[in-house]
């Protein structure tokens, strides 16, 4: 019996949405990032996108436990010498409340090329609105734990 692969022309789609308020950061991030691989999906390969599309909605809500507001830091870099910047998580929150769950999703995916492409079918907004109504999403039922 041969292994089957699947295929990039014969992966099927779907589209989900997930409401992120009151939510914590990591255990929402990693749900999502298996959504995104397809690791969910019995047709699962690792060198294929097989994942959904996620409509990630009131990002802005998005909780975190602990003193983590004030001490989780986010760093960039200008290029030039001495060019660090850090931004606490309190602020970027208030600044681009997007880029912190995109962050932890992508921290959760895979470091090769096919993580470029897996990151692009994350959509998020910061109200309760998305432009994606004629996709059909559906909601998806996130794990307690």
């Amino acid at each position: 019996m041969k292994t089957w692969n699947a295929k990039p022309q014969e992966v099927e789609r779907k589209w989900w949405v997930v409401d992120a308020t009151d939510q914590t950061l990591g255990r929402l991030a990693t749900q999502i990032a298996m959504t995104l691989r397809g690791k969910d999906k019995p047709q699962f390969t690792p060198h294929v996108d097989t994942g959904d599309f996620v409509v990630v909605l009131n990002s802005e809500k998005i909780n975190i436990k602990g003193n983590k507001a004030n001490s989780k830091m986010y760093y960039r870099h200008t290029g030039y010498f001495g060019g660090l910047k850090e931004t606490t998580y309190k602020d970027m929150l208030d600044k681009d409340p997007g880029f912190i769950i995109q962050n932890a999703v992508k921290g959760m995916l895979p470091k090769n090329k096919l993580s470029n492409q897996i990151i692009k079918k994350l959509k998020i907004y910061k109200g309760s609105e998305h432009p994606h109504d004629s996709q059909q999403p559906q909601l998806m039922s996130l794990k307690e734990s």
